[in-house]
């Protein structure tokens, strides 16, 4: 609802009334799987300079000659096998809806209308300036910005608070802004990460539970990420909270790119590996994805699983990631509740 300030002159622009907005933030999805919209996508993702930090001078002719060259149509027909034909979008868009909505469903139980729940992504649409600005529009002059990652990494969580920081620049009126720290540690979220491989596995134990995170140059962990180390924080946690022996979870890094070393082991080749040592029953969870994506459902259901059975692997359980699980649901407000505190 919009009105005009008491003792303002006539032609004053009329005021939203005043709300706190909750901007839930994601990596990114294509709009499409064809060859355009893959390369619009793919451009913006390996520009940034957060994910790949060569010079400009040595990585943009590599990237716009050869790289957006090829890599549209390959990457398109991985897209192609996992899209959601009837919803026309990737599922990484399909679930980050249905999250959010339950989120917004959950802050109106809580704070009424005084809450606004929307999400933005890093790469792509919807773009994290034009939410800002349909939040700002609203009246909220407050927001709480939420990557979802649980872990923190340069490549992740600060690229998201870089574009926000960024999308501030262009208000004339700026809100004040919370960003939510790193969530990996806390019992609720590792509990919700434990329910899930309970859920999934029937109780049952395999011979060997992977953890597979996203991978990153280790340069970058020398550099100071903590990435690296809150991964295996997160391992230690989920194994605690399972009762299992320390043998009984690995921890691995995927989607390895370019020709520098990155975080070992890769999960491709350890599960291989793990198959030709004669482990023949594996499962296979990704804590640092919150919704499933390209990277878990063709990569690891896909890539990593041709691996593991091409080696001599036989039993092979994808666990989902928590995506708009109840459990997750309830983590993901008590982060934004805390993050609230003094404002609601």
């Amino acid at each position: 609802m919009h009105q005009r300030p008491p003792c303002s002159p006539a032609d004053h622009p009329a005021l939203p009334a005043p709300r706190i907005g909750v901007l839930v933030a994601n990596l990114g999805t294509p709009d499409g799987h064809d060859y355009w919209s893959m390369r619009r996508y793919l451009n913006e993702f390996l520009s940034d300079k957060r994910v790949i930090d060569y010079p400009w001078w040595k990585w943009q002719p590599i990237l716009q000659g050869i790289i957006l060259t090829k890599r549209p149509f390959t990457s398109g027909a991985n897209y192609r096998s996992i899209w959601n034909n009837e919803a026309d979008e990737s599922p990484l868009m399909t679930i980050t809806k249905a999250k959010v909505a339950k989120l917004a469903a959950e802050a109106e139980r809580r704070w009424g209308d005084a809450v606004l729940v929307d999400f933005c992504m890093r790469y792509g649409n919807p773009s994290t300036p034009a939410v800002l600005d349909r939040m700002v529009r609203a009246g909220c002059d407050r927001i709480v910005f939420l990557p979802m990652y649980p872990q923190y990494a340069g490549a992740t969580t600060a690229t998201a608070n870089d574009q926000l920081f960024r999308a501030l620049m262009a208000q004339k009126w700026q809100p004040a802004v919370r960003t939510c720290p790193a969530y990996f540690d806390r019992p609720d979220y590792i509990d919700a990460l434990a329910q899930s491989v309970e859920r999934t596995l029937g109780g049952r134990r395999p011979q060997k539970l992977v953890a597979s995170y996203h991978g990153m140059p280790r340069r970058y962990l020398l550099e100071g990420d903590p990435y690296h180390c809150q991964c295996q924080k997160t391992t230690r946690l989920l194994r605690e909270r399972l009762g299992w022996p320390e043998d009984a979870i690995d921890t691995t890094f995927q989607s390895v790119f370019g020709r520098e070393e990155w975080l070992k082991p890769y999960t491709v080749e350890h599960v291989a590996d793990l198959a030709r040592r004669g482990i023949t029953d594996i499962a296979v969870i990704s804590p640092a994805f919150s919704a499933d994506c390209i990277e878990t459902l063709e990569e690891i259901n896909g890539e990593i699983r041709e691996a593991y059975e091409h080696a001599g692997g036989k039993e092979f359980t994808y666990i989902p990631c928590l995506n708009d699980d109840d459990a997750h649901i309830a983590v993901l407000a008590e982060v934004i509740a805390e993050n609230l505190a003094g404002w609601v």
